[in-house]
């Protein structure tokens, strides 16, 4: 009698950390990669060079870079995914990369999402990215409004949230913020 052999999965494809196919095919292109990747409390962007023997990380941007720029809101709401975006595609043009292809990982592909407001940080930055426009987030969401239109909703509520209190007039003038942060990154403010 013979031997049924089952062939295991890669250990990342078991633990749900690499869709290999998917890979393979980004790796292909031969662009350099927007990589993705949102956490609990963060969002970090990578651009990375594919290369025979293991990727080479050209550039490393997390939200909590935005805390030197005077950002007190969240570090992965939607205006903080899109001003991380935009930090790491201005270094990406320092490095000289001029176009990347975005790699999302295994994250569903939602339309107006964090990961898209990176990406489209990065092209307002000036890289050059292969993305529909429909899939980019309004510049309602990238300025905050939906954050804004909230925190003026149940700021005055007496029963919780009260730890909008500290932070209310910032959270409500919070699209003046973004741009103010994008104008620091663009003009070449701090650096990290």
């Amino acid at each position: 009698m013979t031997e049924v052999l089952k062939r295991v999965k890669p250990r990342r494809r078991r633990q749900g950390y690499t869709d290999y196919r998917k890979r393979l095919k980004l790796v292909k292109s031969g662009l350099h990669r927007l990589v993705i990747r949102r956490g609990t409390r963060r969002i970090v962007v990578q651009i990375v060079k594919s290369r025979a023997g293991g990727d080479e990380t050209l550039v490393t941007v997390g939200s909590e870079v935005l805390r030197k720029y005077g950002w007190k809101a969240s570090l992965k709401s939607v205006p903080a995914a899109y001003l991380t975006g935009l930090l790491a595609g201005k270094k990406a043009l320092e490095k000289g990369v001029e176009k990347t292809i975005v790699d999302i990982g295994v994250y569903r592909s939602v339309k107006g999402s964090r990961l898209y407001a990176v990406v489209k940080g990065a092209l307002d930055a000036g890289l050059e990215i292969p993305v529909s426009e429909e899939v980019l987030p309004s510049d309602e969401r990238i300025h905050g409004k939906h954050i804004s239109d909230y925190v003026a909703m149940i700021a005055d509520n007496p029963v919780g949230f009260q730890f909008i209190a500290s932070d209310k007039e910032y959270l409500l003038k919070l699209g003046e913020e973004v741009e103010r942060i994008k104008r620091e990154i663009l003009g070449g403010g701090e650096d990290e």
